[in-house]
């Protein structure tokens, strides 16, 4: 039966991507592993597997078009012996790509599809998976993993597009895991805020109201493209849900300057150069475990207390930004989280980071010391509990111990908290943690 290829979800906020380049051609045929067609989500651009075998029939979306819904039919996938004809057969709009689509995708990706990347899509009841007949609607691939492993095909239900049986669904079968139907599924879970329904927000001037406001004047309309939709997105939704305060302070420098400059030193012949940058992570990852009660981030209707220190890192791209997260960055020394940071930094910057490595922590580091910024307040970004703004060093006068005043290189840093997450003391705790990590460096490599 011919089958629909539809468009993946390839990282937790994409509702919708572009379709950038086809890599086969109608007539193509296509085995496991063989690369699709690259597509560029919100965040990057990335190649698109076939895990299933069969013959590209029709392409139904041309390379270029942008905003293809996920869950969307791309193109039709021909079994063994089918023509063209066997076409007409797919179900049409079987995967609209709304929050009614089936979540399953026939090139069979392993990674849960979320219809509005919000966690809170819900998959239609699958239709029968037979015709009437002895037939049972599946790949080809889930066939030969259930004949491999002796598994009766007719117990297993399908969560494919018609209610075929797929990859995940024998594999599920094989490893004991019970599959819930879609009606379990959607009735039984725990309602999240956006299933329940959410309070509406004023909108915004749309753009009609704003142009007609400069008609006259000239203007440049600048087009958005899926990074800063998701930026805006993101951040209008953590000032209108996350209630922030801030806590504020002075670091003095001097002394992490001066041991920094002795470890570079020292670190020349390997050719390791550590920034200040790579000591704010350390000291954040370790005040992190010296307080654990604010390494927690916020799931709805509770929270979630990690126990490594896995710190995200603001990297500014072309057009938008990056949080790459450097798991379990209190177990490694300074200069491997330096060497990580530069090779994630440059691969944000080509947008070739996996989403595996921008998801995740419950803490983020926004350095701005680099452009000139004495200090500002940065935006939390969820579910994080906080996030470390941090300005430049520098140089001013201080009273001294002993009275006298005397110039310090001083670093202002401001911690955005959750309030939900973390109370003012605490947070005071945690930043107090911070400063003293790096005001007292080498009690970082103990």
């Amino acid at each position: 039966m011919a089958t629909e290829i539809l468009m993946p979800a390839l990282s937790p906020t994409m509702e919708e991507g572009t379709l950038a380049k086809w890599l086969v051609k109608e007539g193509d045929t296509v085995s496991s592993g063989d690369l699709l067609a690259e597509i560029e989500t919100d965040k990057a651009t990335m190649e698109f597997e076939a895990v299933d075998e069969g013959t590209i029939g029709k392409i139904l979306v041309a390379e270029g078009t942008e905003g293809v819904k996920v869950n969307s039919p791309i193109a039709v996938l021909l079994e063994e012996g089918e023509d063209a004809s066997a076409i007409e057969s797919a179900s049409p709009g079987g995967a609209s790509g709304s929050a009614d689509a089936s979540p399953a995708n026939t090139s069979e990706q392993t990674e849960p599809v979320e219809a509005d990347g919000r966690g809170d899509a819900t998959a239609a009841p699958p239709a029968p998976k037979t015709d009437g007949g002895d037939r049972i609607f599946a790949t080809p691939l889930a066939r030969r993993i259930a004949k491999d492993k002796g598994l009766d095909l007719s117990q297993i239900q399908g969560s494919g597009p018609r209610g075929r049986i797929i990859k995940v669904d024998v594999e599920s079968a094989q490893s004991g895991a019970a599959k819930p139907s879609s009606a379990a599924s959607t009735t039984d879970a725990p309602k999240t805020e956006a299933a329940a329904g959410k309070t509406a927000m004023p909108a915004g001037m749309s753009a009609e109201q704003v142009m007609k406001m400069f008609e006259g004047r000239e203007f440049q309309e600048v087009k958005l493209d899926g990074m800063r939709k998701t930026v805006a997105a993101r951040l209008t939704e953590a000032k209108q849900t996350i209630p922030h305060f801030y806590l504020r302070r002075d670091i003095k420098l001097d002394a992490l300057l001066k041991f920094r400059s002795q470890l570079n030193k020292q670190l020349e012949g390997r050719g390791v150069k550590l920034s200040v940058n790579d000591f704010i992570i350390k000291a954040c990852a370790l005040a992190l475990q010296e307080v654990p009660a604010a390494n927690a981030v916020w799931a709805g209707d509770r929270m979630l207390q990690l126990k490594p220190s896995d710190v995200a890192v603001a990297v500014a791209i072309e057009g938008g930004l990056f949080t790459p997260v450097l798991k379990d960055a209190h177990l490694k020394s300074l200069s491997a989280l330096s060497a990580e940071m530069k090779d994630l930094a440059a691969r944000a910057r080509d947008r070739k980071l996996a989403p595996h490595e921008y998801q995740g922590g419950s803490f983020a580091i926004s350095n701005l010391g680099m452009f000139g910024i004495d200090n500002f307040d940065a935006v939390i970004n969820p579910p994080h509990g906080s996030i470390l703004a941090v300005g430049a060093g520098v140089k001013k006068p201080i009273i001294g111990g002993d009275g006298e005043i005397t110039a310090a290189t001083m670093m202002s840093v401001t911690l955005s908290v959750d309030h939900r997450v973390i109370d003012g003391a605490l947070g005071a705790d945690f930043l107090k943690a911070i400063a003293a990590n790096l005001e007292n460096p080498i009690t970082m490599l103990a």
